[in-house]
């Protein structure tokens, strides 16, 4: 994939994570009954709550795939050990 399509791939991503995030905090602001904020401020909550979430995202994926390597490492070596 060239640059141009990854870079407008990641700016898609993006965009679709900042507009969930702008459904949830306008949801959860009508739920609690608290008037909405103005487009400027939930646009940076939204920037920011997208941001942090793909930080947890990534950082989770990490763990799994490490854990995934641990396992098929143990795997291996139990096979070696049965002469598989």
């Amino acid at each position: 994939m060239d640059e141009q399509k990854k870079k407008n791939l990641r700016k898609f991503v993006q965009d679709s994570e900042q507009k969930v995030a702008r459904s949830i905090l306008v949801w959860k602001y009508k739920k609690d009954g608290k008037p909405v904020p103005l487009e400027n401020q939930l646009e940076n909550e939204s920037q920011q709550v997208a941001g942090r979430a793909h930080e947890v995202i990534v950082r989770r994926g990490k763990n799994v795939w490490n854990e995934l390597k641990k396992a098929y490492i143990k795997e291996d070596r139990k096979r070696e050990k049965s002469g598989e």
